[in-house]
């Protein structure tokens, strides 16, 4: 089989948004002190561990940085061969790789950390479980992961399409999201959910969930 469409689509409209994406973005964590805070609660968590952090669907590399000024070990992981390239040139003393969140090219149990930061908001939600086993996969026992993402607090369906300028997207019920985190193998930590009016670009709300990997997992 070739690479899904949605990938494709995906992959390609990022490559031609990059240089305007860092532009828009580079900065938002400083208008956006509730995400940075999370940002930081999941530094804390993970700082000085053995094993490196991943920042998925790392774009530009602006989070990446971010979670390095923390005192992370953190690299990045991208769709876009342009993002990756901005974010090696804007950030050379970082670790950037292209390649997908689905089948990352790292052993089991690698990481001490993994962040998603609206990363999964262009995979359509038939795929969502099979992200997020490999998630489970990379987290060594004890690992934590932040997924963050653009969010419905209505649980009646999993995923509410809206209107991208890159790809088709989607919103997430946080509490069916959740749910199939937990159904991977993953433990709640925390949650926080930002009012839409924090939004000023769609109104949506933004879903922020803490998980961790159980050290001991049953059989």
């Amino acid at each position: 089989m070739g690479e899904l469409e949605h990938m494709r689509r995906t992959r390609d409209g990022y490559d031609s948004a990059a240089a305007q994406y860092l532009q828009l973005f580079g900065n938002s964590l400083r208008e956006y002190p509730l995400d940075d805070a999370m940002i930081g609660a999941f530094a804390d968590l993970v700082r000085g561990g053995s094993r490196p952090v991943l920042d998925v669907g790392c774009g530009p590399g602006y989070v990446t940085d971010r979670l390095r000024a923390l005192g992370v070990r953190a690299r990045g992981l991208d769709l876009s061969s342009e993002m990756v390239a901005l974010a090696r040139e804007t950030f050379p003393d970082i670790e950037f790789e292209q390649g997908r969140m689905a089948e990352v090219a790292l052993p089991d149990g690698s990481l001490d950390g993994l962040l998603s930061r609206s990363s999964i908001i262009h995979t359509p939600p038939g795929d969502l479980p099979a992200v997020f086993a490999e998630f489970h996969r990379l987290l060594a026992p004890g690992g934590h992961l932040l997924l963050t993402f653009q969010a419905h607090v209505d649980d009646a369906e999993l995923a509410w399409p809206f209107d991208h300028k890159v790809a088709p997207a989607y919103r997430w019920s946080v509490g069916r999201v959740a749910a199939l985190l937990r159904e991977a193998g993953l433990q709640e930590t925390a949650r926080m959910v930002v009012a839409p009016e924090l939004d000023p670009i769609r109104g949506f709300h933004y879903g922020h969930l803490l998980f961790r990997k159980p050290v001991t997992e049953s059989m």
